[in-house]
């Protein structure tokens, strides 16, 4: 009937070709606009407890270690198509510098794992994220650091606590962001093992084994404008806790200077088969500010309201305004006052250099298992330094400095702290 064409096997080798140049294509996006960074952060931990005990059941009454991290941070591009994906990846590992058996479990380290007294001379762990983007809304689902109200991830030691599960972000509206997510594991900031999502259990305010099978979370942001913005989030811990999160933030410039405003409310309450007991909660706290030149004075006010302390994540630090070094001021009723000054000395003509102190006072605390009133108070300051030019630069250097006294030592110990931090951040590509 029908011969061969004479250059059929051209066809394919054209085909070929152009099934090639589309792979590669879609490849372009996810490649052209991936991005890999590293922190190198070397910490220096020193916390004395000042409550006099030194053997008892309240623990050591010192913590102090020394050692290095470095975390990176990879994030894929997207391919290309109407369907992206990608892929991201977080990869930390610690090193033990100092350390010794009577002030190690700093929360730099993990435990040797033999004897809890001894830390570990290394550890890592890592975490794969799956991401698939459709216009402006993207879904990932695996490892990530979330940073919203209900859920901010700690970072407060050598590595970032990893939280795993799902997250969508939508932002089809102009000005409007969509979130929903369910996490149901993590990775303490000192661990390496994953571990069922559970309530955090500061000061015994809940038992540290109460978990969950897993975390949802929903909320809205909205931006006004370019100095009004407004979010809404409604979080459930399962069979533990509901929370539901309103906040706004303000800024209005004065014909001197300029004034700033954060305002929070935050109410929580049991559910399900109530798995931590009765939780009953409501939390205001906002925030004031007044810049001029290098200066900012600000002032904060934070009161607790129910029968409860305030329940939030293990692994993740409180959305309040008096959240410090130490402290969250968040027991049962507390109310709270906080004044604080910073200082960008690049008004003096040293641009890097920062200074901030604040003192936080607390009282009306209803303590557990007593009639007297709690009170407790916290002062914080803060230097750091990141250097602007030369074969350092990007370079910054923290010391930071922490005094926390309290009338209820049983449940709060008295601290002195210091924290030396040099970090490094930089782009591989």
């Amino acid at each position: 009937m029908f011969a061969p064409l004479p250059h059929a096997p051209g066809r394919r080798v054209v085909g070929l070709f152009l099934l090639c140049a589309g792979v590669n294509a879609q490849a372009a996006g996810f490649l052209e606009d991936s991005s890999a960074k590293v922190e190198a952060r070397n910490v220096y931990f020193n916390r004395d407890f000042r409550d006099g005990y030194s053997s008892s059941s309240q623990g050591a009454s010192k913590r102090e270690e020394w050692a290095q991290g470095f975390i990176l941070n990879v994030q894929s591009g997207y391919t290309q198509g109407p369907v992206g994906f990608g892929v991201d990846a977080l990869g930390m590992v610690g090193f033990k510098l100092d350390s010794s058996p009577a002030d190690s479990n700093s929360g730099l380290l993990p435990s040797s794992g033999h004897d809890p007294r001894h830390s570990a001379d290394q550890y890592a762990k890592m975490g794969l994220a799956a991401k698939v983007k459709v216009s402006s809304t993207v879904l990932k689902y695996g490892s990530m650091m979330p940073d919203v109200p209900l859920l901010k991830y700690n970072d407060g030691r050598l590595l970032p606590t990893m939280f795993h599960g799902a997250m969508l972000t939508s932002e089809e509206v102009r000005d409007l962001k969509f979130t929903l997510a369910r996490l149901d594991k993590y990775t303490a900031r000192d661990s390496t093992d994953r571990q069922d999502i559970r309530v955090h259990c500061k000061n015994k305010r809940y038992a540290c084994d109460i978990e969950a099978d897993h975390f949802d979370l929903a909320g809205l942001d909205y931006r006004f404008n370019d100095r009004v913005s407004a979010q809404y989030q409604v979080a459930k811990l399962e069979n533990i806790y509901r929370q539901h999160f309103l906040g706004l933030v303000a800024s209005q410039p004065l014909a001197v200077g300029s004034l700033s405003a954060d305002l929070r409310v935050i109410k929580s309450d049991d559910i399900g088969n109530a798995r931590a007991g009765d939780i009953d909660h409501r939390a205001f706290s906002g925030m004031l500010g007044y810049s001029l030149g290098g200066h900012k004075v600000s002032a904060g006010w934070q009161r607790m309201y129910g029968e409860s302390a305030m329940p939030y994540l293990d692994g993740s630090n409180p959305y309040l305004v008096n959240y410090a070094q130490v402290n969250d001021f968040a027991a049962a009723q507390e109310r709270s006052w906080q004044l604080r000054y910073d200082y960008d000395f690049k008004a003096l003509g040293v641009p890097g250099l920062t200074f901030f102190t604040r003192y936080i006072n607390g009282d009306h605390i209803k303590v557990p298992g007593s009639t007297a009133e709690g009170k407790e108070w916290e002062r914080d300051t803060e230097f750091k330094y990141q250097v602007q030019s030369g074969t350092f630069k990007d370079v910054s250097v923290r010391l930071r400095n922490s005094t926390y006294r309290s009338n209820y030592e049983k449940w709060a110990r008295d601290m002195d702290e210091t924290r030396v931090i040099v970090s490094y951040n930089f782009s591989i590509f």
